[in-house]
């Protein structure tokens, strides 16, 4: 599995904003600007994050992008497997994926269903807080 750019700087951009949420909404540009990330590329991401309700956004003078809930309340999990769909290693474990016509006698399954749990779980046990405060 490799996490994408868009889901590397999806996550940047919520730390981004959890961590200029009490400036009220956070213009897309100054987040562009921090992360160095183009602008083009942010408004590509940013509607899958509002969308999603991640984060809510407002047009115009004075606007921008804040969180709709506290950081501690975030998966990385979760805004990884938005931005990059499903985190299974192997295509047979893949949500919605046409059941393997050799799953009954796979030696290799329980390996790849674990290596599964394993990476979902170490994402969803990770929030937005965690990595603001490094406790990671």
């Amino acid at each position: 599995m490799i996490v994408s750019t868009r889901g590397r700087y999806a996550i940047r951009v919520m730390l981004d904003v959890a961590s200029h949420n009490s400036d009220g909404y956070v213009p897309m540009k100054e987040v562009a600007d921090r992360q160095n990330i183009s602008l083009k590329y942010l408004e590509k991401i940013m509607p899958i994050l509002v969308k999603n309700n991640l984060i809510e956004g407002v047009h115009g003078k004075g606007g921008g992008y804040k969180l709709t809930r506290e950081p501690k309340d975030y998966r990385i999990g979760d805004i990884v497997r938005l931005t990059e769909g499903d985190l299974a290693p192997v295509s047979c474990l893949e949500c919605n994926s046409t059941p393997c016509e050799k799953k009954e006698e796979c030696l290799t399954i329980a390996m790849w269903s674990k290596l599964n749990d394993l990476i979902n779980d170490f994402f969803d046990d990770i929030t937005l807080e965690d990595l603001l405060q490094r406790r990671i």
